[in-house]
């Protein structure tokens, strides 16, 4: 019953919006949505692949974590990037790709010299409607322009969708119309729903733990209280102050 009330809820506001922007629009027209559907392996499997024009190409030791780039066919995002030699060898880079298809992830070691294909995409703004708690749960967006809807599969936002919150603004990037990574502010606030007694020790001042609203348990000051309303940094879920 929640996920009809804000499903039915997001197209009312859809529907609200668009009206006062187009009245002339049928409301269909807004309730389009974009699926994200995981695709097969191959690049004649994954058609978006195939048809977008492909970027630059550039060394390995170039690389970076957050670049999208194709090998052997498949699309991958760099989530790792590490540099290291190897004696006679010569340097290398050790990363860590992230499949865009299918969202598995896998570490390689490219030559700091070898040729890279680089994707170019696309990063536009979304503000998060829900997530789907059905069979998918994907995570649904929308576009504040056009008040179209995106559903993204969960795994895009990584370990950071624990802090999606209704109407937050979210960006996506794009290849190709694919979405092919998700991310949130570096900072959002949260309510603190139980905070432990503070543990003496040598910490000045001294923290203790505390369970926020999303379920995340974090590292607090001392002085942090049940109700209080605190800035997390969601790269690496520390605190950063109280609001």
């Amino acid at each position: 019953m929640r996920v009809l009330t804000r499903r039915l809820s997001a197209a009312l506001r859809s529907y609200a919006a668009a009206g006062a922007h187009h009245s002339r629009r049928n409301f269909s027209t807004y309730s389009l949505r974009i699926k994200s559907q995981p695709l097969g392996g191959g690049l004649l499997e994954s058609p978006w692949s195939a048809t977008q024009l492909r970027g630059a190409r550039f060394s390995g030791g170039d690389v970076k974590p957050g670049n999208v780039i194709e090998r052997r066919g498949k699309i991958y995002e760099v989530i790792k990037a590490q540099h290291s030699t190897q004696g006679r060898g010569g340097a290398i880079i050790q990363v860590e790709l992230r499949d865009v298809d299918s969202g598995n992830k896998v570490n390689e070691r490219l030559r700091t010299d070898e040729s890279v294909e680089k994707i170019y995409v696309q990063e536009k703004s979304f503000e998060y409607l829900y997530t789907d708690d059905g069979d998918t749960g994907n995570v649904v967006l929308m576009d504040p322009k056009t008040y179209d809807q995106l559903e993204v599969q969960p795994h895009l936002f990584g370990e950071s969708r624990v802090f999606l919150q209704d109407g937050m603004e979210v960006s996506v990037q794009l290849y190709d119309d694919r979405p092919l990574s998700a991310s949130i502010p570096n900072k959002v606030t949260c309510t603190v729903v139980e905070a432990a007694e503070a543990q003496k020790g040598s910490g000045t001042p001294p923290y203790k733990r505390a369970l926020l609203d999303n379920g995340l348990t974090v590292q607090v000051p001392a002085h942090i209280t049940t109700g209080d309303k605190i800035i997390i940094n969601t790269t690496d879920n520390s605190y950063v102050s109280r609001t």
